[in-house]
């Protein structure tokens, strides 16, 4: 299988350029610009009060800057922040080796809060209104609860599956925000940013380019910023111009849409093998190879808002726009 150079979803060689290039305050911080607003008030109202920020819940699909926000929270609070996620916190007592070394307005992020376990989320719901903590020592009769206090903290959960979340524990942040894909004029502005601080010469003909096929994602955008660098560094080296960042992203099979291979082969199995749907979902992850959760999650948010598939009852249905794009022939339907 190939590895997709489209996919939101962080990958290891993402760390080294997403530290270097993450933004440390809100005014630095591109897009978003509903949530940002809204976030300075709420950090200024705390400070002013001298109380600690509510808890922040931040969704959206992968990519687009939620941890990077949770960083520049901590770092506009002038305090530090610990980073963890959902699966990787498996037992309360986890749990509570994180919550007990937290100092006094300190930031907790957990990335993918929707997948804690019920009986660590349980275990929340008290640190979180009451910054407390309930132990329980002992087994059987003799057992007996013991209620620790907690510094009062601020918790950051960002998820990208919000409708998961159980209501419980969805009803205990104070502060909800979504995330929502980028404009190209933003990504633009991410990509000149970007290119000023690792130095490559980009215009502003290529960096709209590679803006149009980045999925309004900041990750993917970065990501594909540097693979152009790289294609031009090799084979046209100097400035990063319109044509040259499409030669390059052609080279890496990345269409004027943002479609990578796998997505047009989706699409394309849609039309040809199922005569445009509906297709279930797991005949298409079967006829695939790809797992439910992936084409659900991974796949199917940008075909969706692209406008290239449909999801109905029955199935998945390859739009007009799909056909039109892949250079097929319409059906009948389509052309009526």
């Amino acid at each position: 299988m190939k590895e997709r150079l489209l996919s939101p979803v962080f990958k290891t060689e993402d760390d080294q350029i997403e530290n270097s290039l993450r933004p440390r305050k809100l005014i630095n911080f591109i897009g978003q610009t509903k949530i940002k607003e809204s976030l300075h008030i709420f950090i200024k109202a705390a400070q002013s009060r001298e109380e600690t920020l509510d808890h922040i819940l931040l969704s959206g699909p992968p990519g687009l800057g939620k941890t990077t926000l949770a960083g520049i929270i901590a770092n506009e609070l002038n305090v530090n922040i610990s980073i963890t996620s959902g699966p990787a916190i498996e037992r309360p007592g986890d749990l509570a080796a994180i919550l007990t070394n937290l100092s006094a307005g300190d930031v907790l992020f957990i990335d993918e809060i929707h997948r804690l376990s019920r009986p660590v989320e349980e275990i929340f719901y008290p640190a979180m209104e009451d910054f407390a903590l309930d132990i329980i020592i002992g087994k059987g009769p003799g057992a007996r609860s013991l209620r620790l206090n907690l510094p009062p903290f601020t918790l950051i959960g960002a998820t990208t599956r919000a409708g998961l979340l159980t209501s419980p524990l969805r009803d205990r942040f104070g502060i909800i925000g979504h995330l929502d894909y980028y404009q190209q004029s933003e990504l633009v502005q991410i990509i000149h940013r970007a290119a000023a601080i690792l130095k490559i010469p980009v215009d502003l003909e290529g960096a709209a380019e590679i803006a149009n096929r980045s999925r309004g994602t900041p990750r993917v955008c970065l990501r594909l910023l540097k693979r152009v660098r790289d294609y031009v560094q090799v084979k046209a080296a100097g400035v990063i111009t319109g044509e040259i960042a499409k030669e390059a992203l052609q080279f890496f099979e990345v269409d004027s849409l943002g479609l990578d291979y796998t997505d047009r082969k989706i699409l394309r199995l849609i039309i040809e093998k199922f005569t445009g749907g509906p297709v279930g979902l797991d005949t298409l992850a079967a006829a695939t190879g790809e797992e439910k959760d992936t084409i659900e999650d991974v796949y199917e948010p940008y075909l969706l808002q692209a406008g290239l598939l449909n999801r109905t009852p029955r199935g998945r249905v390859a739009t007009s726009l799909a056909y039109k794009h892949l250079k097929l022939a319409e059906p009948k339907l389509f052309m009526e």
